[in-house]
């Protein structure tokens, strides 16, 4: 089997058909889920039966809510969201169900001293273990993206957080470029991307596959950017990558359109190939 490469569409579909199209057009072998858990069953079965023809692996069912606000409401709802999303990734037998573990601020995805604090670490164990609990999954993995200001911000971290989390079915999503968040490890990238993987590695579900570059300024700016607009060595990523196993999924993200997609996944193929990585 090989490096299942894939990404965002950035184009609207109706159906599996006009979805699998695009997804053929962008030459992914891997699909982020292609609905929610809103859709009706017949839908669900529709797009699983479109991905299970064209040997598609769904790598991710993504949530994006933050279930540790401090808005109790908003909380609940994201709880509640959460829990819908990991059944349908289940139901799906997606790689993984990932979500960030959230912020204690008014921005979702924010960066707050209270982020760190040992209270939200209690509250970050706590939720991962009742969505977990409340599922209890079979076919696939909760996880959460690793982030520049949030926990896990290091493979360290990530592996404490496994160890305190303590349930079978909880993993890693790998985002190795959210965590190249200072000079070293920006200058460092290649040792910095070997240490995630060699600690991660049994435990990884999915991969984000991004670019980072660094200003020469007298504060530290480090810009996220498309795969080989930056320093990231996408045939060394190739090659951890493989060493993961067979069908491990690498989505490239946060592009603005469906072009841009189309080229980052072509760049990720050509430096697979040439480090000898099967991508289909």
């Amino acid at each position: 089997m090989a490096l299942r490469i894939g990404g965002g569409i950035e184009k609207t579909y109706s159906n599996p058909e006009e979805w699998y199209k695009l997804v053929t057009e962008l030459g992914y072998r891997a699909v982020l889920a292609p609905i929610d858990h809103r859709a009706s069953k017949e839908e669900r079965q529709a797009y699983l039966q479109c991905a299970k023809e064209h040997d598609l692996v769904i790598g991710e069912v993504g949530v994006w809510k933050n279930v540790i606000s401090i808005d109790d409401d908003e909380r609940k709802v994201a709880l509640d969201y959460c829990k819908n999303q990991l059944e349908l990734a289940d139901e799906l037998g997606a790689n993984c169900c990932v979500n960030i573990t959230g912020s204690r601020g008014e921005i979702w995805d924010g960066f707050y001293r209270e982020n760190y604090s040992k209270d939200t670490y209690a509250l970050v164990v706590d939720s991962i273990r009742e969505i977990i609990d409340a599922v209890k999954p079979k076919r696939t993995f909760y996880t959460i993206e690793t982030m520049p200001w949030m926990v896990p911000d290091s493979p360290d971290e990530y592996l404490k957080l496994i160890q305190d989390v303590d349930r079978k079915a909880f993993g890693v999503h790998l985002d190795f470029v959210n965590m190249i968040n200072c000079p070293k490890r920006y200058l460092f990238c290649d040792e910095f991307i070997e240490e995630c993987f060699t600690k991660l590695g049994s435990h990884i579900k999915s991969i984000h596959g991004k670019d980072v570059i660094m200003e020469n300024a007298y504060t530290t700016v480090i810009h996220e950017t498309m795969p080989g607009k930056g320093i990231i060595n996408y045939q060394k990523v190739a090659r951890l990558c493989e060493s993961l196993g067979p069908d491990t999924t690498l989505f490239v993200e946060h592009l603005p359109d469906f072009d841009s997609y189309k080229k980052a996944a072509a760049y990720v193929r050509e430096q697979a190939a040439l480090a000898g990585v099967k991508t289909d």
